[in-house]
């Protein structure tokens, strides 16, 4: 047997890249048996986001050793395609999220009873709405020439990867500056953060949600190398609780614009979107307690 040392990056790439176009073939093939199973069917298109992402990531962190139109194009594709696939999942998680703290809010409190249900009501209809025309898109999309030109892309890459010339090189010589370049994309995004998590409110939230982004390609870097990234899962469930939380109190947000509401209601509103900002920011706190662990298991 070869020695990881001993292997091309091609080599040591492939068989990650036909495993996971593999899961996404596997899932896809569920999701269209699921039927009228809609948990079936949502477990599904969550393992089809979850191997299109780190196809997608693969071929973004590696791509001076992929045929680069090839890549570039495919990334493209599935990158809308998890977006899409996504949409359904974050307006039903936000309306759990929004709906358990209102709960959470008026239960004891005389003043947002006034409005809690009412409150309740309407982003209800807003995000339920949502919802449907999300699950119409994804559906629409999942039968469209576009998607199909997807699914056979990703059928070829389970059995062979487009690799360019770079990717004959030895693994420890080419591949270590891939993942040390995104790493250090990471760490720099990491440090251009506000030293305390309530500096800045909203107007940080992108910033936020970048570090996300690149913590996710991290990760998936360090799998696709075959390394331990266990101890960086927490630190990106943080960041998940982040970005849920930050879009549940926009979502509040806009449902206290609607017009000719009663006082009432856009109060509890207002109040509903305090409290998400108060969760965005313990999600940053618990964020970089995780990252300070992190650093020290690295070292």
């Amino acid at each position: 047997m070869l020695k990881p040392d001993q292997l091309t990056a091609g080599e040591v790439l492939s068989p990650y890249l036909h495993a996971r176009a593999g899961d996404f073939l596997r899932n896809l093939r569920l999701h269209a048996e699921s039927g009228a199973d809609s948990a079936g069917a949502e477990e599904a298109a969550r393992g089809l986001r979850a191997a299109a992402r780190r196809i997608g990531s693969t071929l973004h962190t590696f791509r001076p050793l992929l045929d680069a139109s090839w890549a570039d194009q495919l990334r493209t594709e599935l990158s809308w395609l998890s977006g899409l696939l996504a949409q359904e999942h974050a307006c039903t998680s936000r309306l759990v999220r929004l709906v358990d703290a209102l709960s959470r809010l008026t239960g004891g409190a005389e003043a947002l009873a006034v409005g809690g249900a009412r409150a309740g009501a309407l982003l209800e209809r807003r995000l339920t709405l949502a919802r449907t025309r999300a699950h119409s898109a994804a559906l629409q999309a999942l039968g469209s020439s576009r998607f199909h030109a997807v699914a056979d892309a990703v059928a070829l890459l389970a059995s062979e990867v487009p690799l360019g010339p770079a990717a004959g090189a030895r693994a420890g010589e080419v591949l270590g500056p891939a993942t040390e370049a995104v790493e250090r994309r990471l760490l720099d995004a990491v440090a251009a953060l506000p030293m305390s998590p309530a500096v800045g409110g909203e107007q940080h939230d992108t910033s936020w949600h970048h570090v996300r982004l690149l913590l996710r390609l991290h990760r998936h870097a360090q799998e696709a190398l075959g390394a331990d990234a266990a101890q960086l899962y927490e630190a990106g469930r943080a960041l998940d609780r982040h970005r849920d939380a930050a879009d549940a109190a926009s979502a509040a947000a806009s449902a206290a614009r609607t017009p000719r509401i009663a006082p009432a209601t856009a109060y509890v509103l207002g109040v509903l979107h305090a409290d998400q900002r108060h969760e965005v920011e313990a999600a940053r706190v618990s964020f970089q307690r995780a990252w300070q662990r992190t650093a020290v298991t690295a070292r």
